[in-house]
């Protein structure tokens, strides 16, 4: 056993059997002398027979065997493999076929379809996709002409990327390269029960969701903007934005036009397919984003989140499973969890 556990947040996810906490410790029951991972589907043990490990070796040192229902032991080998196969994605030229791609890795292809979703919130493929909307994006904000852009980010040709990196980015590829100048914003404030929601929307999406805010800070947000009040058709959106907070935790499907740097884009994507009810660390979105390094940098991309509970940041957290940060409070990030989990 190490004093490095939070035994405490330790229990809190091996009683809400929190996948996010597998590969952290191993949760050892004096009882049947086994050892198992948090997110163990048998039934609990009770508090005072449970001990916390770092890892399988120290509780076996400890006498305790692998549970051989959740074989806690493999959770290392599935990251292993996981990291193995988001590396071959980002590095290809061309989509990996699942059937290689898990072959690679040593695993069957739906077996490994499901874990690498299980990882990362999306599959294999959707991965791939995420990663041609990116390169896009960040090739259009350095390029003068699209076309080029287009081309440098993967897309055989302005067809392809019109039918699938145009919808993600929302803005036209021209409006990109300029900034989003000439868009006009509109703005109503609703009433929710986490406190007054600023909700504002070009013609392509919300551009900004946030609580505590108002029309002035949209102005300063959106210096090159027409900021204008909303009418009848943002105030049916809105409403839309509203059963997002007081019910996040089903699929509201929101149309979106926000803006960030290619990583931020990255950890916004990955925040959307985390499942409700769910958490990722900042670790974890930032291995998914393809830079494992930039932990810190994923937690400010959190924190730069245009759009409050559609994109869900209230489901990032520190990797020793902490709540971390949120724009709009804490106790807000509690609530919002809370209602996901039912």
């Amino acid at each position: 056993m190490t004093d490095a556990i939070d035994t405490a947040a330790a229990w809190a996810a091996f009683e809400s059997r929190d996948r996010n906490a597998d590969g952290r410790f191993v949760v050892a029951v004096r009882t049947t002398g086994i050892y198992c991972k948090p997110s163990c589907p048998a039934r609990h043990p009770r508090r005072e027979n449970v001990s916390f490990f770092a890892d399988g070796a120290a509780a076996a040192q400890a006498g305790y065997r692998a549970c051989l229902r959740c074989k806690p032991d493999e959770v290392g080998r599935d990251r292993i493999a996981v990291a193995e196969a988001v590396a071959a994605i980002e590095t290809a030229e061309e989509a990996i076929p699942l059937d290689e791609l898990a072959a690679r890795v040593g695993y069957a292809p739906h077996h490994f379809h499901r874990l690498f979703k299980r990882a990362t919130g999306v599959t294999p493929a959707a991965y791939a996709r995420g990663l041609k909307a990116r390169r896009a994006a960040e090739a259009l904000s350095d390029e003068d002409r699209v076309t080029p852009a287009i081309y440098e980010a993967g897309y055989s040709g302005p067809s392809r990327f019109y039918a699938h990196g145009a919808k993600r980015l929302g803005m036209s590829p021209g409006a990109w390269v300029r900034g989003g100048a000439g868009v006009t914003i509109r703005w109503t404030i609703a009433s929710t029960s986490l406190g007054p929601l600023l909700v504002a929307a070009t013609d392509k999406g919300l551009c900004r969701v946030s609580f505590d805010e108002d029309a002035l800070a949209l102005a300063r947000r959106f210096p090159r903007a027409t900021i204008e009040p909303g009418g009848a058709a943002l105030a049916a959106l809105a409403a839309k934005v509203v059963a997002a907070v007081e019910s996040p935790e089903r699929d509201h499907d929101l149309p979106l036009d926000v803006r960030g740097t290619a990583f931020q884009e990255a950890i916004w994507q990955a925040l959307r397919a985390i499942p409700a009810g769910e958490t990722r660390s900042y670790a974890e979105l930032a291995a998914i984003a393809g830079s494992p390094g930039a932990v810190r940098a994923a937690g400010s991309a959190c924190g730069a989140n245009p759009v409050a509970v559609v994109i869900p940041c209230h489901r990032a957290q520190r990797t020793d499973g902490s709540a971390g940060g949120y724009a709009y409070g804490l106790e807000r990030k509690r609530v919002l969890q809370t209602r996901e989990r039912g």
